[in-house]
C-alpha cells in the first residue's frame, strides 16, 4: 500500500523528533531570550515512547517510506536512544536510517549508535571559529567537541554529512573554512539557507546568503564537478571538489525551491504528523494510536492524510507568507 499526494509526490522520508529539548539555542532556531530557563517543554507524558515510535515508523515504512530519520530539539538528549535504532533498524522494508545532531554528545555515542543499526549521521556545523561558533550557538559552546564528535563517528564507520547554515553578516567568512575542512577529512559539507521556519528568529530575506552567492564564491578557489541526484527528491545540488573526496551540496529552499520533489513527513515528538516543515497545523496520530487503533487503521489515517497533501510553501514564498503561522524547527524537527 503506497501513499501519494495531491501532486503524485509519494511518501518516501519521515523525520522523526524524538524530544523538543535541545543544549543549544541557536539565533536560527532557539533564540536564548525566548526559549529561556523557565521555557516550558513538552511534558513527558505527552512524548511518544520508543515502542510507540516504532509502530508508527512501521506503518510509514508499509505506505512506501524508505528513510528514516531522528531529529529533534538534538536527539542525543533522549535517554537511551539506541534501544530505539535498534528497534528501527529492524524494520523490514527500510533502506535508510539516519541522525541529525549538534554533536556535542557524539564523540561518547558514536560507536554505541553505530552498533545499534545507525548508518548516517548529519552534524550541524555552522562555524570552526570558536567565536563565530558561539555567536550562532548562543551559549558559548566550543567548536572542538563538535569536531571531536566527527571524529569519533568517522572512526565508528558512520557516513558524515556537516550541515551549516549561513547567514548574512554572522558566519558567512566560515564558508571556505568549512569547505577547507571538508576537503581535509574528505567530508561532504551542506550549505543551507536561512530559512523562516518558525516565528521566534525573526527572518527576513536580506539576512539569506543564496546559495549561486556561495557557489561563486566556492568556485573561485575549488574545481567543481556537478553530481547526479543520488534519489528522487533529494533536497541539495551537489558538486565534487576536484582532486579530492569531499562533496559540497546547497540546499536552497528560499531561491530554488524544491518543492515539486518533496516526499518528506515530520513526525513530532508528541505525536502529529506534519506534512510540511511550514505547515501550520499537524494531525494528532498519537490519540489513535493511545485509543487502541490497529496498525490498518493507523495507515489508513496517515495515507488519507497524505493524500490530501498540496504543500507547497517555499514556491510560494513572498513578503507576505513569512508572518503565516509555522511550528518552531524545534518542535517539528528540521
Amino acid at each position: 500500500m503506497a501513499a501519494s499526494d495531491q501532486f503524485q509526490r509519494p511518501l518516501r522520508d519521515l523525520r522523526i523528533s524524538v524530544t523538543d529539548r535541545c543544549n543549544f539555542r541557536c539565533r536560527y532556531c532557539m533564540p536564548a531570550e525566548i526559549f529561556g530557563p523557565d521555557y516550558q517543554y513538552l511534558p513527558r507524558e505527552d512524548i511518544l515512547d520508543y515502542e510507540e515510535i516504532s509502530r508508527l515508523a512501521g506503518v510509514c515504512v508499509s505506505l512506501g517510506v524508505k528513510k528514516l530519520r531522528l531529529t529533534g530539539g538534538e536527539p542525543l538528549l533522549r535517554r537511551d536512544l539506541p534501544e530505539l535504532i535498534s528497534q528501527l533498524s529492524a524494520l523490514d522494508g527500510l533502506e535508510d536510517l539516519a541522525l541529525t545532531t549538534n554533536g556535542t554528545a557524539l564523540a561518547q555515542q558514536a560507536q554505541v549508535l553505530k552498533q545499534a543499526g545507525l548508518q548516517r549521521i548529519t552534524v550541524s556545523l555552522d562555524a570552526l571559529d570558536p567565536d563565530v561558533f558561539a555567536q550562532m550557538n548562543g551559549i558559548n559552546a566550543s567548536s572542538e567537541k563538535v569536531i571531536e564528535g566527527i571524529a569519533e563517528a568517522k572512526k565508528a564507520g558512520l557516513a558524515i554529512k556537516v550541515n551549516a547554515v549561513v547567514q548574512r553578516g554572522v558566519n558567512e567568512s566560515e564558508i571556505l573554512p568549512l569547505t577547507q575542512f571538508a576537503i581535509k577529512h574528505e567530508l561532504t559539507v551542506r550549505f543551507i539557507e536561512y530559512m523562516d521556519t518558525g516565528a521566534a528568529h525573526g527572518w527576513n530575506l536580506e539576512k539569506v546568503v543564496p546559495s549561486k552567492d556561495i557557489l561563486q564564491l566556492l568556485g573561485n578557489h575549488f574545481k567543481l564537478e556537478t553530481l547526479p541526484q543520488n534519489h528522487p527528491g533529494e533536497t541539495s545540488v551537489r558538486y565534487q571538489v576536484d582532486g579530492s573526496a569531499a562533496e559540497i551540496g546547497f540546499i536552497s529552499s528560499v531561491t530554488q525551491p524544491f518543492c515539486t520533489q518533496c516526499n518528506r513527513a515530520r513526525l513530532t515528538a508528541d505525536g502529529h504528523l506534519f506534512t510540511c516543515l511550514f505547515a501550520p497545523n499537524g494531525h494528532d496520530i498519537k490519540s489513535p494510536l493511545r485509543a487502541g487503533a490497529s496498525d490498518a487503521e493507523l495507515a489508513k489515517r496517515i495515507q488519507d492524510i497524505w493524500e490530501l497533501r498540496s504543500d507547497r510553501y517555499s514556491e510560494i514564498r513572498s513578503h507576505a507568507t513569512p508572518a503565516q503561522p509555522k511550528p518552531e524547527m524545534s518542535y517539528i524537527g528540521g
